[in-house]
């Protein structure tokens, strides 16, 4: 069980030793090491906890708005814009994923510790294993694949192309489509399931509802300024001090450069800045038969012939609605499409990006992203990729979702809508930002030092996805969760708060 207390009940003034901002992935496995540390931990979330039971009893739109920041319509400015979901709720956007696990490729774990300085990364793969028992990862098992994915597996093989079932954290799943919106039988192990649930085992506390508004700092604290706690904004009114001499900051990629700068730490020119988000792009091919009928994951076939290129191709099950974005037409046009979309089977792909984009803001985050050359090249071999993929498998035709050429009945057709569109022109979303507060040796680069501790301030962790110096293109939940896991250790074993200031 959890031990969550709405913020409104929470003392106005309190003490720990140790404060989480942010109860998702990054800020779950901190909780749990300090807290296992001995430490006192006070976990504080601006959403709600939810529970398995309410995600099954409440209807798909309800959850959406209640689990995702702005209702799940928060995007980034650029061209093309980019859809940009975040999950606010006790667990974080772990309740909202598709529980794919992967491990951070070795070439990327390279890039971090010798290319970017962030020194940690060389021992990751403990941390990888741990992550891994935790959620209890394991290959998705065939009698839940789904449509899509078989047929993933079909175009792939007949392609010659690599294709596995994706490991997941979602033992005993029943395939309801459902992980974006909660999942409604708790088979998905999100981390309100799995990690926090451990650490107030090992007495963290968290406080629901409760929105950072700053944190406290001590300018004459011994050796420099340090960290004193925060001041919390209560829903409905009012707010709270609680003081501490040690602040874990996993707010999350777009969140955390806000909170720096209303508190007075954000002056390090690449705060915000350095931003990957993994953006995503899909297809559909349309069948002669109902491809969706029975049992099936969100996220269940991952297609890795092009991983080398830094392309990742998923089969996609998305609940009605939400693969909309392929469908061409409007009104009735766009209606009959819906209508038939169980003959649909819809691929997605990632693509690992270049650190392209801007967290700018103190309240209210405003996201610029600005697709670079190369990266939109990519999107379109993927495209490509995918469409091979789904004419291999028995496709009569492919959706684009290009405007100018939304239909292709043949790889040729395919490769002349490709010609007529551009990257600008596909719909684009993206649920992986990260890199806005990178870790890495160089204090000119990097407002983490290699150990993941802000720098200009003692006692100040950063312990999520901003944390991370590129994108680790793939799904990053074990990636974050390792980090901060890699972070939080690396400050008990030099004594928690009291450890050196990081420099800079």
């Amino acid at each position: 069980p959890l031990d969550c207390t709405p913020a409104a009940h929470w003392p106005a003034r309190s003490t720990a030793d140790a404060l989480v901002i942010g109860s998702g992935a990054g800020g779950a496995m901190a909780a749990r090491t300090l807290a296992r540390a001995g430490m006192s931990v006070v976990v504080l979330e601006e959403g709600e906890h939810h529970t398995t039971g309410w995600f099954a009893a409440r209807p798909p739109l309800e959850r959406f708005t209640r689990l995702y920041r702005d209702g799940g319509s928060s995007f980034a400015v650029g061209v093309p814009p980019v859809l940009l979901p975040q999950g606010r709720a006790v667990g974080g956007t772990t309740v909202v994923n598709a529980g794919t696990c992967y491990r951070t490729p070795d070439h990327v774990l390279r890039r971090w510790s010798d290319g970017l300085g962030f020194r940690l990364a060389e021992g990751f793969g403990p941390f990888l294993d741990e992550a891994e028992r935790t959620l209890r990862v394991a290959r998705q098992p065939l009698d839940v694949l789904g449509g899509n994915g078989r047929l993933a597996l079909t175009g792939a093989e007949r392609l010659g192309w690599r294709a596995a079932p994706l490991r997941r954290n979602a033992p005993g799943c029943r395939g309801a489509r459902a992980c974006v919106a909660g999942c409604p039988s708790g088979a998905k192990q999100s981390v309100q399931l799995s990690v926090l649930p451990e650490a107030c085992a090992a007495g963290a506390r968290i406080v629901t509802g409760a929105r950072v508004s700053r944190i406290l700092v001590d300018p004459d604290g011994p050796g420099g300024p340090r960290a004193a706690g925060v001041r919390v904004r209560r829903r409905g009114g009012g707010e709270a001090e609680i003081l501490a001499p040690l602040v874990v900051v996993a707010a999350g990629a777009v969140q955390t450069p806000l909170l720096l700068r209303r508190s007075g730490l954000g002056g390090h020119p690449r705060l915000g800045r350095n931003l990957s988000v993994h953006p995503a792009t899909s297809v559909a091919g349309r069948f002669a038969e109902d491809v969706t009928a029975g049992p099936g994951v969100l996220q269940s076939v991952g297609v890795e012939e092009l991983r080398g290129d830094g392309i990742l191709i998923e089969a996609t099950a998305a609940p009605p609605g939400m693969g909309s974005f392929v469908l061409p037409g409007a009104g009735r046009e766009l209606r009959r499409e819906l209508e038939e979309s169980g003959h649909l089977a819809t691929l997605g792909a990632m693509i690992g990006d270049r650190p392209s984009g801007r967290v700018l803001g103190r309240e209210r985050a405003l996201v610029r992203y600005d697709l670079d050359r190369r990266d939109g090249d990519r999107l379109m071999r993927a495209v490509r990729a995918m469409g091979a993929v789904l004419f291999a498998a028995g496709a009569e035709e492919v959706l684009t979702g290009l405007p100018a050429a939304p239909r292709a009945r043949s790889l040729d057709g395919l490769d002349e809508a490709l010609a007529r569109g551009g990257p600008r022109a596909l719909h684009l979303s993206a649920f992986h930002p990260s890199g806005t507060a990178a870790a890495g040796s160089d204090p000119q680069r990097s407002p983490a030092d290699h150990v993941g501790r802000l720098r200009g301030v003692r006692g100040v962790l950063v312990a999520d996805a901003s944390v991370l110096p590129s994108c680790p293109e793939v799904n990053p939940q074990l990636s974050i969760m390792a980090a901060a896991l890699a972070v939080t250790r690396a400050c008990v074993e030099r004594g928690g708060a009291g450890g050196a200031p990081a420099g800079g």
